[in-house]
């Protein structure tokens, strides 16, 4: 398969798979206890077989120092302000020392994986140093898993096109709480401007991704 890039040395893209998110007992934005099974599934699947071929996971964990820094976007405050928006509790959510700033303990081999902390927006890039460690690593490829699909995953995506890195979206990896609809939305829109969307499965059959490049510079 080609993804246009001659030699590809791939990292995971973990977005925000933390229990703000998919810890139903402290979850500030939850999806559904459903959806929270399956994501947190997928990915230990996919972080275990990565690591297992060398394929580095890079966790990336929105967390605010307080709430000046979540409202001063615009259409945040007016998401907290609306009762029947998904995202209502906004101005709540993974706040510094709160429990929903910790990745999903089953998710996370604290030897081996990288964590990028300072995510404050939907593009994992804006205001961190994901690019930088990238470079430093050699990554040219990225599997992007998480939530939200049609956020998050969405503009991280976009983010890491424009950026020329190769793009893939992993499928059952990636996740929504604003519905199947949403969900599907977001990963047509990926697949047909900025990067592939492939399963596990198939992602596990290229042999680019089984056999990573661990001497690209």
């Amino acid at each position: 398969m080609n993804l246009g890039v001659d030699r590809p040395k791939p990292a995971v893209i973990a977005i925000d798979l933390h229990r703000g998110h998919l810890d139903m007992d402290v979850a500030t934005m939850p999806t559904s206890p459903e959806v929270a099974r399956q994501v947190i599934a997928a990915n230990k699947r996919l972080f275990d077989w990565g690591r297992s071929v060398g394929i580095p996971v890079i966790h990336l964990l929105t967390q605010y120092r307080d709430v000046p820094e979540i409202a001063s976007n615009p259409f945040w405050r007016t998401r907290a302000e609306d009762p029947n928006a998904t995202r209502k509790n906004v101005l709540r959510h993974n706040l510094t020392g709160m429990p929903g700033v910790a990745i999903i303990p089953e998710l996370y081999d604290r030897e081996r994986d990288l964590v990028v902390d300072t995510k404050k927006r939907y593009d994992c890039f804006l205001g961190t140093d994901l690019d930088f460690t990238l470079r430093a690593h050699g990554i040219n490829t990225l599997l992007i898993t998480g939530v939200n699909t049609n956020s998050c995953v969405l503009a991280t995506a976009t983010a890491a096109n424009v950026r020329d890195y190769a793009v893939v979206v992993v499928k059952d990896c990636v996740e929504t709480m604003d519905g199947s609809a949403l969900h599907e939305a977001g990963l047509l829109c990926i697949r047909t401007a900025f990067g592939f969307v492939l399963t596990t499965d198939e992602i596990q059959k290229l042999g680019a991704f089984a056999q990573p490049n661990k001497s690209a510079a």
